[in-house]
């Protein structure tokens, strides 16, 4: 029997209430545990407002909604139908000879909206913001904005010595062992007092200083001279200099393809970008498995004690597969699996046991 339209709008305008109901809640949640948190850290520091923690927050806020989805996905499905199941209104649909892989169809084809939605016009925003957030946060918990910048003209750096500023310029990075190539170097007393220029054909990046190789320092009033070697003092490290690209958050879905061949044509490592770009194709795929797992735990008739198996069940189902996602993509972005798999399995493995645990369920 073909599912009717009425029937498929009724069972999708219920998950669609819930959705809306239970992502509304942990966002709330989620905001004022997150404006305590930054409330405590920003404890004693010069210019850390009310109004600027509140900001810092809202600037966060759309990230943590968005990777909230899968989840909200989850609890919603499961109470849309752990309702529609308490009042035997599955039960009648059941009767009338619709299967249950009918009458999910409208909330599958839901949550695949809503993952599409969020990854063609929601990330977008969110990146904006969170870039926003990032500067925010740098600068009143760091003291310092973005060390660093990547563009088809090359890699920049910015770094402090004391009342000495350095912009740091090269055409490419060797990501081995971290040497700049066809590097100039401009020096500042203060924010805008030109000192010097270095150019150098290559700079390493040693504990404490540069080491730049071939140089020719210049400087006012001053005549140009040649070092076969020359040290320029830094405070970076790798570390430092790794943590300052931009995150992958703050980049738009539809810019990252881009910004990651820019990362690689300068000689750095993209695997954090690519694995974020995959995971976020596989997206509504993941709110596909999450239906189908919220199904298997909220089908059932109603016994008693069954709410609470279920929401154990649920929540225990959503917190596993959080954890291995994220345990799956560590080792992705350490390059001891593929970046594709990496992204892909946690939601295709999902949808297969999903599928599995419903035919198990509904047709064993």
């Amino acid at each position: 029997m073909r599912i009717s339209p009425t029937l498929s709008t009724y069972i999708g305008r219920q998950f669609l209430l819930c959705f809306l109901g239970v992502l509304l809640t942990l966002v709330a949640i989620v905001f004022l545990f997150d404006v305590i948190e930054l409330l405590r850290r920003s404890a004693g520091r010069a210019g850390a407002t009310a109004e600027l923690v509140i900001q810092l927050s809202l600037l966060k806020l759309p990230k943590l909604a968005q990777e909230m989805v899968p989840f909200v996905v989850l609890f919603s499905a499961m109470i849309a139908f752990w309702r529609l199941t308490r009042s035997h209104e599955l039960t009648v649909v059941r009767a009338a000879g619709v299967s249950v892989w009918q009458f999910l169809f409208p909330v599958v084809g839901a949550a695949v909206f809503i993952g599409a939605l969020v990854l063609a016009i929601f990330n977008p925003v969110s990146a904006v913001f969170y870039a926003k957030h990032e500067q925010l946060e740098a600068q009143l918990f760091r003291g310092r904005s973005n060390l660093l910048a990547v563009s088809p003209t090359g890699v920049w750096l910015r770094q402090a010595e004391g009342t000495t500023n350095s912009v740091v310029h090269a055409l490419r990075v060797s990501s081995q062992d971290f040497e700049l190539y066809d590097v100039i170097i401009f020096t500042f007393e203060g924010q805008d007092k030109f000192v010097g220029r270095i150019d150098a054909a290559s700079a390493r990046l040693e504990p404490g200083y540069w080491l730049l190789r071939d140089a020719w320092v210049t400087s006012p009033d001053r005549p140009g001279r040649q070092e076969r070697e020359y040290r320029l003092p830094t405070e970076m490290t790798r570390e430092r200099i790794q943590d300052g690209f931009a995150a992958p958050e703050t980049i738009s879905f539809w810019d990252l393809p881009s910004f990651i061949r820019t990362l690689e044509a300068a000689g750095f490592s993209a695997v954090r970008h690519r694995l974020y770009w995959h995971r976020s194709i596989a997206g509504p795929l993941l709110l596909f498995a999450m239906v189908l797992i919220a199904a298997t735990f909220s089908l059932r008739p109603p016994r008693r004690g069954g709410a609470m198996r279920m929401v154990v069940g649920g929540v225990s189902a959503g917190f596993v597969l959080f954890f291995l996602s994220n345990l799956v993509a560590a080792l992705g972005q350490s390059s001891s699996v593929p970046v594709v798999l990496a992204a892909w399995a946690p939601a295709a493995v999902s949808t297969l046991l999903g599928v599995s645990m419903l035919l198990h369920l509904e047709d064993g």
